[in-house]
């Protein structure tokens, strides 16, 4: 099939936060190439004509990074002709099930003891920072996956903001693409179109009152000092993006060059 690249974002109406890191500016003056990378929230909820779509975007591989929970709540993704789907759990940026119950279910006493006074924010700071630490084997499947025939390839999770936002953008690392914009294009997710759609088990107004959903919107929120956070602890580690990219993950220079070459222009 051929390979249409859309020129604009289009509307989708059962996938949210969908877009092509198109376009992306690297250090040294060149533009990730459109149509290889995308990203979004989870498919489960796919249209027939959402499905149609993403069937014109050629795609070799998606990357879910939900783990079994998020898939117990939302349903697997559906499936499309000929691309190769490959589930790699991250550990969530907010404990699974236990999770999505605080979020469903919690009183508001309860949410106050677990998120105020900037405990939701310091949950999901130490999150970006483990997943930084603990899932490098992920990444650099993510990454050796790309070198070598995934393209084009959209990645995945519930949200499309914290466990695909970090794998783009340690993927946009490894293509040498500016931090800022880096940080630029992951709070796009905050577009109110983008957004993950909150659901509470209760129907009535307290469940959804102003307090509820602010205690609420760090756990939602694409904020900088999130992926800020994630650059800092791969400096910390390993000393700056070169050594995590071949340390951590065990990217050659050589593999790297082949990935710069498969998406960059």
């Amino acid at each position: 099939m051929t390979q249409q690249v859309p020129s604009t974002e289009p509307e989708l109406a059962g996938v949210r936060n969908f877009r092509d890191v198109g376009g992306l500016p690297t250090v040294d003056g060149r533009r990730v190439r459109q149509g290889m990378l995308f990203r979004s929230g989870h498919l489960a909820h796919a249209t027939g004509e959402d499905a149609a779509f993403l069937t014109t975007l050629g795609l070799h591989t998606i990357f879910d990074f939900r783990n079994a929970a998020d898939q117990k709540l939302e349903g697997p993704d559906v499936e499309l002709p000929g691309v190769r789907n490959v589930n790699l759990p991250l550990s969530d940026p907010a404990d699974g099930a236990e999770f999505w119950k605080m979020v469903r279910d919690g009183d508001l006493d309860q949410l106050r003891a677990i998120l105020s006074d900037g405990k939701g924010a310091n949950r999901m700071i130490a999150s970006y920072r483990a997943i930084i630490t603990t899932r490098t084997a992920e990444h650099s499947q993510v990454l050796h996956a790309l070198v070598e025939d995934s393209v084009p390839a959209l990645m995945h999770c519930a949200a499309g903001k914290d466990r695909a936002g970090l794998s783009i953008a340690v993927t946009l690392l490894a293509l040498g693409v500016e931090r800022e914009a880096i940080v630029d294009d992951y709070l796009k997710s905050n577009a109110k179109h983008r957004r993950y759609k909150v659901h509470r088990s209760s129907s009535h107004a307290s469940a959804y009152s102003p307090e509820v959903m602010e205690l609420l919107s760090p756990l939602f929120d694409a904020r900088a000092e999130y992926l800020t956070a994630a650059f800092d602890t791969i400096d910390e580690t390993w000393g700056g993006v070169e050594s995590y990219l071949e340390q951590g993950l065990g990217l050659s220079p050589q593999s790297r060059g082949r990935l710069r070459e498969r998406l960059l222009d």
